[in-house]
């Protein structure tokens, strides 16, 4: 360490000894005016300066900082430490950089300037001084001193009273740097009123100029411009090389500017492209977007009449909404090929969409609307067939248990009666048989209540709306059920208890009870399949109904016998009655059942079997209608069907037909489009006939094996297909006017497409490369890599002709690249890595400055000034390489 420390010590002195000679206090004085003038013109780019130059660079941050903004680049990333050590890294990052830059840096090390050297820090600066703002001056293949020398007298030539030899002594009148800023900027100068006997006042109207105007700091002091014999070199040249760069791009800026304005109109052209797109595209898929949670609502309505409503929704969708967005989908893939082939022709970089709005989103998007709109509409209609099944089901319960209820009415009551404590023996031995028959019309009821429980049980199944209040009257008339068969049991009991008490009771009032009631129960059921309801779907079901109820009547003879039977016991009791005079009073104590009630419902029976006949037969005829209705859907989807089919196919034949030119297959594709718009109103009047049939709830056909969303996807895939196909030829055509290319090569082109076209308008890999090799090319693995990097770019397997024919028929024309432009814009902006709006609006047509101006976007180095733009990145997505 102590041989270290003396041999940086000795270094020092030999230093000190070397340049003592050069150098007065008073010479340094002035030169560290000028160079910290010099280096705040720099440092302020950055928003900050300097005070003391031997002071503020010591712990090389802002001496790591006056070098990014002099050189544009980037240096290592400073210590921030406030050690000794810390400060030394820092300087020698900044010294390192300037030696990378080809500067010998004699005896400058960061230890003196960290110590606060004044002379080995102003070495430094001069150093930076002569590589960064004198050393790349160049004019007339003389460069540094003798560059900036040359420039100067050729500027300064034609001045009267300007001689300039070197840079000192003529310089000291001050005409010199007058003369050059009138030379580029006679609107600051009056040079004619300027006197050469008044030097200091010409200094000075030089620095306040160039200071006011050019941006420029004063660096130097008129009054020891003009009272020292012989004026620092070093601070002249610093001071001259600012005007140096401060007017040398000038005569380039209006070629700069033209470049750039040209570029700009073929960018603002493609960017309203684009914009288009962009919005046709956002309305396609916001409308998608909207569209799809309203088909994937899957909550069904509680009545058939608002599903109904739903359907025909449904089918104002189908035919009102949707075609138009069909339209507008086909059309946006036009516009979309129409700008990639611009972007081709004018070596733009292909159109990238936004996130989420390629072709292929869009594609897929549709592709999920479509399949949610299938699932919507056959959800639809499972629907409707449930909640009719729910109607059906909910209406029979309701009249099963009207008719239960009715018949458990006061049975609870009567049951629960101890009528029997007080009875004679003929009126226990009555209210035993009337007990046996109830229990005998329990019994029959029993099925009833089973049918109840399970029209409840499927209401529940069927998710019913109502099935609350399904269940609570279910669960009641379960419930009475059970206390109906509790209550009968402990009656039963009782009766028998007392019955060998008691004497037999009239078997005649015992056997009108048994069988009335089988009967009455009959009757019932009968009067409940008379008016039981039924759903149908085709004529074989009704028949089967038909058949049922002609069964039917062929029992209602032996019922009418039966009922003779019952109504002759009662006519024996009367008979009995009248022959050995009893009085008959009240009812038959074994059941409820009067003969007026057989006879009633027996009345009732007989209106309802007509009745029934008239429906069967209403329903008949519904059946036979929906049947033609079938059979018409039918006839027109089966001609209908293929004849899309072979449309497909023609157009299919159309563009791969390379007889003719391309206007002549244009026209044949506009008259087959026009043949299958005017073919349109097949499809409508087939929508008509689907829409009957959907109204008549019919859901099968098996007249033919075509439905309407069969119909629907062929014609809408047939519209696109035939407009995709005239958009493909539009483009051959031009891409042909734009490449100068012959009908005769492009009908060559195509032959030699299709001979290896195996996929219908695409080729595999394998078939291009043989295309290839039959047409000439001598093709390596990483040649034929490249060009499949070109014509399939989204690495999707295939070929298509529209690539094939873009590579066939590309050039190497010359065009404007992304560095040309970045020049142009440095150029405009005096080499500075930004641009400020004064600078565009005064060197572009307003026009084109404010188009650059609400599209760069703000300069975020560590050198920016207010307002500063950055038109490197602006550049760069001119071409694609960034986003603008």
């Amino acid at each position: 360490m102590l041989f270290l420390r003396f041999f940086r010590i000795t270094r020092f002195c030999l230093f000190l000894v070397v340049n003592c000679s050069h150098n007065s206090e008073e010479k340094e004085k002035k030169v560290r005016i000028t160079f910290t003038a010099w280096c705040n013109s720099h440092l302020r780019k950055a928003g900050t300066q300097i005070e003391n130059i031997e002071e503020d660079f010591r712990n090389g941050l802002k001496l790591m900082l006056l070098l990014e903004v002099i050189s544009g680049e980037r240096l290592p990333k400073p210590d921030k430490g406030k050690m000794r050590f810390h400060k030394i890294a820092n300087v020698n990052k900044a010294l390192d950089y300037i030696s990378s830059k080809g500067v010998k840096l004699v005896s400058i090390g960061a230890e003196e300037i960290v110590d606060g050297n004044v002379k080995m820090t102003l070495g430094m600066i001069w150093t930076i001084i002569l590589r960064f703002a004198i050393q790349d001056i160049s004019v007339e293949e003389t460069s540094a001193k003798e560059g900036l020398l040359l420039w100067c007298q050729r500027k300064t030539a034609p001045y009267r009273n300007v001689n300039v030899q070197n840079f000192h002594i003529s310089w000291k009148d001050g005409l010199a740097l007058c003369a050059l800023i009138h030379r580029h900027r006679p609107d600051l100068i009056d040079y004619s009123k300027l006197r050469k006997d008044d030097p200091i006042g010409n200094l000075n109207t030089a620095f306040e100029v160039a200071e006011k105007y050019l941006d420029i700091p004063k660096m130097l002091d008129a009054e020891d411009i003009v009272n020292t014999p012989k004026p620092d070199e070093k601070a002249i040249m610093t001071y001259v090389s600012c005007f140096y760069h401060a007017f040398a791009g000038a005569e380039q800026a209006e070629t700069a500017a033209n470049r750039i304005c040209k570029v700009l109109a073929v960018n603002q052209e493609n960017e309203r492209l684009m914009e288009e797109y962009e919005k046709l595209a956002s309305e396609l898929l916001e409308w998608i977007r909207r569209t799809i949670p309203w088909l994937e609502n899957r909550v069904a309505e509680q009545t058939m009449r608002a599903m109904q409503q739903k359907l025909e929704d449904f089918r104002d969708y189908r035919r009102v909404h949707k075609p138009p967005r069909v339209q507008e989908k086909c059309q946006l893939e036009i516009n979309f090929n129409t700008l990639q082939t611009k972007l081709r022709l004018s070596n733009r970089p292909a159109f990238m969409p936004s996130e989420g709005k390629m072709v292929s989103d869009i594609a897929n998007a549709w592709k999920g609307l479509e399949q949610v709109e299938k699932g919507y509409e056959e959800w639809l209609l499972t629907e409707i067939r449930r909640l009719e099944r729910l109607d059906h089901l909910a209406e029979k319960f309701k009249q099963k248990c009207s008719l239960h209820e009715s018949w458990t009415t006061g049975k609870e009551h009567l049951l629960s009666q101890k009528d029997y404590e007080t009875a004679s023996l003929m009126e226990i031995r009555a209210l035993m048989r009337k007990h046996e028959a109830f229990e005998s019309d329990l019994a029959a009821h029993q099925d009833r209540v089973e049918q109840i429980a399970a029209i409840a049980q499927e209401l529940n199944e069927l998710d019913y709306h109502d099935a609350a209040s399904v269940n609570t009257r279910c669960q009641g008339i379960c419930d009475q059920w059970d206390n109906l068969g509790t209550l009968t049991q402990k009656r039963r009991d009782a009766l028998e208890r007392v019955e060998k008490l008691w004497e037999t009771i009239d078997q005649l009032y015992l056997e009108f009870a048994k069988r009335a009631a089988p009967f009455n129960n009959w009757m019932d059921g009968a009067m409940e399949d008379l008016q039981d309801m039924f759903i149908v779907h085709s004529i074989e079901e009704i028949q089967s109904l038909i058949t049922a109820h002609d069964q039917f009547k062929a029992t209602l003879p032996e019922a009418d016998k039966e009922r003779i039977a019952v109504m002759g016991i009662q006519n024996e009791i009367t008979k009995i009655a009248q022959t050995y005079g009893i009085k008959l009073v009240g009812v038959n104590p074994y059941t409820v059942l009067s003969p007026q009630d057989i006879t009633n419902k027996w009345e009732a029976v007989k209106q309802l079997v007509p009745l029934r006949d008239q429906m069967l037969q209403e329903e008949v005829a519904r059946q036979q209608a929906n049947e033609r209705l079938r059979r018409s859907f039918a006839a027109q989807a089966n001609i209908i069907g293929p004849w899309i089919q072979t449309k497909m196919e023609e157009i299919g034949h159309v563009s791969v037909d390379i007889t003719g030119s391309l206007e002549e297959q244009m026209n044949n594709l506009k008259q087959y489009e026009q043949n299958i718009i005017n073919y349109k109103s097949n499809i409508d009047k087939l929508e008509g006939d689907h829409q009957l049939i959907q109204e008549a709830l019919i859901f099968d056909n098996k007249h033919t094996n075509y439905t309407m969303e069969h119909i629907r996807v062929g014609w809408e895939q047939l519209l696109t297909t035939i407009a995709r196909t005239i958009n493909e030829v539009e483009n051959q055509i031009l891409t042909r006017d734009a490449k100068g290319i012959s009908q005769e090569q492009l009908n060559e082109f195509r032959a030699s497409f299709n001979h290896f076209d195996r996929r219908n308008g695409m080729m595999d890999p394998d078939d291009f490369r043989a295309c290839l090799i039959s047409m000439g090319y001598d093709l390596g693995e990483v040649e034929f890599a490249r060009i499949m990097t070109l014509v399939d770019p989204n690495n999707t397997g295939v070929v298509t002709f529209q690539a094939f024919i873009d590579f066939m028929t590309r050039e190497t024309a010359e065009t404007d690249t992304a560095e040309q432009v970045m020049a142009s814009f440095k150029i405009l902006a005096s080499d500075k890595p930004y641009i400020t709006v004064e600078e565009l609006r005064r060197e572009l047509p307003p026009e084109q400055a404010e188009y650059c101006i609400s599209r760069m976007t703000k300069y975020t180095g560590f050198d920016a000034s207010p307002g500063a733009l950055d038109y490197i990145s602006f550049s760069s997505a001119l071409y694609g390489e960034s986003d603008l």
